[in-house]
């Protein structure tokens, strides 16, 4: 699979919005509003904040990345969230390898070697549609089937704090039973 190559991480880092994805277990399905927000540690690592909003209510989760080969160029990440999220007690750890970015870093497409979970991210809430087929097209190159890519919805602007509100990891509960 093919994986960008000296990701700059200082440029990479920020909010990114979920355009699209594979539907998981680890998020809930009616989820709107879903963003993630990036910030590098002095040590390399990146503190990893993932936010949904259901029926009004803030979710998120917060983890941490880091390079799974650090003599290595290739965008190749492990991220760690610790489960459950308002106990963190078992830590899960997945890959999350940067497929694409474009160089203004205002748009990537996220996989990893499982083809089981892709996304795609943005700066903004919303995508230039050919962009977006450019980049299911690039998915569909790697062996995707973007068939199962779903689209996030984006209705309401979420407030900008990450102190809003929030369920601290109850939708993750739900998520486990479908909900």
């Amino acid at each position: 699979m093919k994986v960008v190559r000296n990701l700059d991480l200082e440029r990479y880092m920020g909010r990114w919005y979920e355009i699209a994805c594979f539907p998981s277990r680890f998020q809930p399905k009616d989820g709107t509003n879903t963003r993630a927000t990036y910030t590098l540690a002095s040590d390399g690592t990146v503190k990893v904040l993932n936010e949904t909003w259901t029926d009004g209510r803030r979710g998120h989760i917060e983890g941490t990345a880091y390079r799974a080969d650090p003599a290595s160029d290739e965008a190749k990440l492990k991220v760690k969230f610790y489960v459950p999220p308002f106990l963190p007690i078992f830590p899960v750890v997945g890959d999350y390898w940067v497929l694409h970015v474009d160089d203004a870093y205002q748009y990537a497409l996220v996989g990893q070697p499982s083809l089981n979970y892709l996304w795609i991210l943005c700066r903004q809430p919303h995508m230039d549609e050919d962009v977006y087929n450019q980049l299911v097209e690039r998915a569909k190159e790697e062996g995707y089937d973007v068939s199962k890519l779903r689209k996030t919805a984006h209705p309401d602007p979420p407030p900008e704090s990450e102190q809003s509100a929030g369920d601290r990891g109850v939708w993750w509960i739900k998520s486990l039973f479908g909900r």
